[in-house]
């Protein structure tokens, strides 16, 4: 395993707390600390840093799509299907990436605004 020493990473090796919602051999999802939405749930890569989408090799192609399965598992597991849900990745500090370690936003739980926000 790769680590860093992001917040990521030390939820990861369970050195900060942090509430997991899924969790699988590739994934960790846990909810956000600052939710945007009722439900904030964030799904990172346990076994490689990659600081931000950019950094992206071809090869590490089919970890993001891990990402976005673990949430969709997740979002058809606690009902949020019904209604609908939004999957985000947000790539360097304009965009809105506060730690620099790729992870997928699942915002579900209201009607979501144009933008991501309530």
């Amino acid at each position: 395993m790769t680590d860093t020493d992001t917040i990521f990473g030390k939820i990861i090796r369970r050195e900060i707390p942090a509430t997991i919602v899924y969790e699988d051999e590739d994934v960790l999802g846990f909810k956000d600390i600052a939710p945007q939405a009722p439900v904030h749930v964030l799904f990172i890569p346990k076994n490689e840093v990659i600081p931000t989408l950019d950094d992206l090799t071809p090869e590490q192609g089919a970890l993001v799509g891990k990402l976005v399965v673990a949430a969709a598992a997740y979002a058809r597991e606690q009902g949020l299907h019904k209604d609908g849900y939004r999957v985000v990745m947000n790539c360097r500090e304009h965009a809105g990436q506060t730690v620099f370690h790729i992870h997928l936003h699942l915002l579900a739980g209201a009607p979501l605004g144009r933008f991501g926000t309530p």
